[in-house]
């Protein structure tokens, strides 16, 4: 009786467009916010401007999609499965666009390689920018929700490593966060997702320490951390790669020595939103060379004086 109640409460509360759509497992095998990461949402202003469904900006200019993403391209290489938010035919499919972003992309190929699923009631889901050679399926094959599609690749018209998940109904664009007016973003609208999903608003993708101040391009590729450092070396650096960071937001990074005394502590105000960026702070080694042990980095991302994400990092200086 509960769950018939709360079955109908929820109907309620749809738009008559969504009261028959599936509800939607998360389309990627993986944990929020540590082996993937929600970066940008559909673009709810009807304008040359863009806001998510929250109102926030994490989005762009006709969006329409759902963006998960993978820290870097190594956590991409060592598998993040795609998998199908609900039963369905697969309708069409793509493979063999290459893994190397908006460069290489064949002209007309945006989605890169993808599938292309249909539902009861004139519903659609597509996965785009599919790791080449990795689809799962073929055409005209019926799927169970959970089933595997392919992994997350770098296919297609991308900057990043992820998968692009659109929903659509009779066409038409749906955001599964609200599936309300697209005109519309801050309402009280009921998300079409199976389970609840956070939207923290940004965070950390990776951490790390460098002898040096890293090449962005390394950050990216995951190639950036070292586990140890000579005790003479040229510098200690930790490094942090953020992703959705908004003007006003603080990022704090503390290094602290083998006894656990804190050493250096730097916060830096970002001046700016962005997608994804990376900054990096630390000490010239001093004379005599650094203590030999475990060294320890916290990095915080903070917004309006509320810590957002956390993430730890760890280096050996060696004698």
């Amino acid at each position: 009786m509960r769950h018939s109640l709360a079955t109908a409460l929820i109907a309620l509360a749809l738009p008559a467009m969504a009261q028959d759509a599936p509800r939607l497992l998360f389309p990627v095998d993986c944990t929020l916010g540590e082996t993937c990461f929600l970066q940008q949402f559909v673009d709810r202003d009807p304008g040359p401007g863009a806001r998510d469904y929250a109102c926030g900006p994490q989005s762009y200019d006709t969006h329409t999609g759902t963006d998960i993403r993978t820290a870097d391209l190594a956590a991409m290489l060592a598998g993040v499965t795609v998998i199908a938010a609900a039963d369905g035919v697969v309708r069409a499919l793509r493979d063999g666009v290459p893994d190397g972003g908006t460069a290489t992309r064949p002209e007309g190929q945006d989605c890169g390689n993808g599938v292309v699923l249909t539902h009861p009631g004139g519903w659609e889901t597509q996965y785009c920018h599919l790791m080449q050679g990795s689809i799962a399926v073929v055409e005209g094959q019926q799927v169970a929700a959970g089933t595997p599609l392919g992994l997350i690749g770098y296919s297609g018209r991308t900057e990043f490593p992820h998968l692009e998940f659109i929903l659509r109904h009779e066409g038409r664009v749906v955001d599964p966060f609200d599936p309300s007016d697209l005109a519309n973003c801050g309402g009280s609208a009921t998300p079409l997702w199976a389970e609840p999903l956070d939207h923290p608003g940004g965070g950390i993708l990776s951490a790390g320490f460098a002898a040096s101040i890293p090449e962005f391009e390394a950050i990216q590729a995951g190639a950036a951390a070292i586990g140890a450092v000579p005790a003479g070396g040229e510098a200690l650096v930790l490094w942090a790669y953020i992703h959705s960071g908004r003007a006003g937001d603080t990022l704090r990074l503390r290094i602290a020595d083998a006894s656990g005394a804190e050493v250096h502590a730097h916060d830096v105000a970002l001046d700016r939103t962005q997608a994804q960026l990376f900054r990096a702070t630390g000490l010239r080694t001093p004379s005599g060379g650094w203590s030999p042990g475990l060294y320890r980095g916290a990095v915080t991302l903070i917004r309006d004086g509320v810590e957002i994400d956390r993430l730890d990092a760890a280096v050996i200086v060696t004698p």
